[in-house]
């Protein structure tokens, strides 16, 4: 799962897509409206959901492997969202990831992590890595 064209900027909700960098920051394009703006590194700070990481008991796991499991079982487990419980989303997120670490990962984060998730698949922006791998097999089968 590529998740690296994604950031969340500090002050301002929802998810972006990088469309360029400048070296003053970015040009973002909200996956809400579809409006592009610059976003100035001195007033935001960018998180790539691919930079970000969840602590578990031995470490830590990218956001990535973590939505992509997310994907994977969409159809196995119950959904919920932000909204939902908190007994739901701490039962949801231990069958996602069962060796988070609960001291460290708040309730915050995991409405964080849902939120994001549910937003990007209603758009159509995530693809599991399985289909990545198999288009990257067909590719390099392609190029022989």
């Amino acid at each position: 799962m590529n998740l690296e064209k994604f950031v969340v900027l500090s002050g301002v909700s929802g998810v972006f897509k990088i469309v360029a960098n400048r070296k003053d920051g970015l040009i973002v394009e909200s996956l809400e409206d579809g409006k592009s703006t610059f976003a100035a590194s001195r007033k935001h700070q960018f998180s790539s959901l691919d930079a970000i990481a969840i602590y578990t008991e031995d470490d830590s796991t990218p956001l990535k492997e973590v939505f992509n499991t997310m994907f994977l079982q969409i159809d196995t487990l119950a959904r919920v969202t932000e909204k939902s419980s908190t007994a739901d989303l701490t039962n949801y997120f231990a069958q996602i990831l069962p060796i988070y670490d609960r001291d460290r990962v708040h309730l915050s984060d995991i409405k964080k992590i849902v939120k994001w998730f549910n937003f990007l698949y209603a758009k159509g922006q995530l693809v599991p890595s399985e289909k990545e791998d198999n288009s990257a097999v067909a590719e390099a089968d392609k190029a022989e």
